[in-house]
């Protein structure tokens, strides 16, 4: 097993859209977030990371530069939003 919540092979066998970079992004950010203490700070990250994803996906789309992390928040918004069957 990955420590992950789900293993990223059985991410990749139940959504085979995923692609590399949608699998690297959840194990980075869902790494960062389980390191956290208790389910507040995870809440709180994960907050923080979804609205810099959404925030990052309106700049990118107006043609500005993305930092690394609001690139890596972007890819983990579009890896969750396959998973959940949406699309951006």
């Amino acid at each position: 097993m990955s420590g992950l919540p789900v293993d990223p092979a059985r991410l990749r066998q139940q959504f085979p859209e995923l692609t590399d970079g949608d699998i690297e992004a959840y194990e980075i950010v869902s790494r960062r977030i389980l390191e956290k203490k208790g389910p507040a700070e995870r809440g709180r990250l994960t907050r923080e990371i979804m609205e810099t994803a959404r925030s990052a996906r309106a700049r990118a789309g107006a043609g500005d530069a993305l930092t690394e992390a609001e690139r890596l928040a972007m890819r983990y918004l579009d890896a969750v939003e396959k998973m959940q069957g949406r699309t951006s």
